[in-house]
């Protein structure tokens, strides 16, 4: 556990001297989210909740894209044998999975206020919409983790983590818009809990599996 809470660290002081990473991230959001309210013309009417709800998630998935995508590709291969002879591959995935949860779950948060000044906010269940979202963020992050060190032990890792996240995605997505869409509209919880649960079991499987099969990719 000391080891793991230690390679977390490092992750936070790597991205802390790399500023403006963060800052590029937090400029995507505000600006994708600006054109968004350009683009609809908020000012006169109110967007649609349907509209609303699609439009957040579009750019969080590419928020996440651009910002978790590059956990391993930025790794030089020195630092990963020396990563090698450090700690296991069960505590090198788990620190990244963790830091890269927090970072996603961060952005997503800022997103989601700024978006809600810019848009207006329609969501009715807002306690249920923010833990759709930690839940969204955290399988988002894991499956962009592990798929970020497949591709990074091929050359065009950048092209390739494209093609291999989109059949990834598009589950955890179905699942997460159909969570936020009944936040939205304010159904009775019970009505969608087991939507909840199948969120929670794609990402406790997702985690697993990395888990499980890291330590092969590792060794390569």
């Amino acid at each position: 556990m000391n080891q793991i809470l230690s390679l977390i660290s490092k992750e936070f002081r790597s991205e802390w001297r790399q500023k403006y990473a963060l800052n590029g991230m937090l400029l995507y959001l505000a600006s994708t989210i600006f054109v968004c309210y350009m683009s609809f013309n908020v000012k006169v009417g109110a967007i649609q909740g349907l509209t609303w709800n699609a439009l957040f998630w579009i750019i969080i998935l590419f928020a996440g894209v651009n910002s978790v995508a590059k956990s391993f590709i930025q790794e030089a291969n020195g630092r990963l044998l020396y990563y090698y002879s450090l700690a296991k591959p069960e505590q090198i995935i788990i620190s990244k999975i963790i830091y890269y949860s927090l970072l996603m779950i961060g952005l997503t948060l800022v997103g989601y206020f700024f978006y809600s000044v810019v848009m207006g906010n329609p969501i009715e269940d807002k306690p249920m919409f923010l833990l759709t979202v930690i839940l969204a963020s955290t399988g988002l992050a894991s499956a962009l983790t592990m798929l970020s060190g497949i591709a990074s032990k091929a050359p065009n890792s950048s092209t390739l983590i494209a093609v291999l996240s989109f059949p990834v995605m598009i589950p955890m997505l179905l699942v997460i818009i159909k969570c936020s869409r009944n936040a939205l509209d304010g159904i009775d919880r019970s009505q969608y809990l087991d939507q909840i649960g199948t969120l929670v079991g794609i990402n406790a499987i997702i985690i697993a599996v990395s888990y499980l099969l890291f330590p092969y990719l590792w060794r390569s």
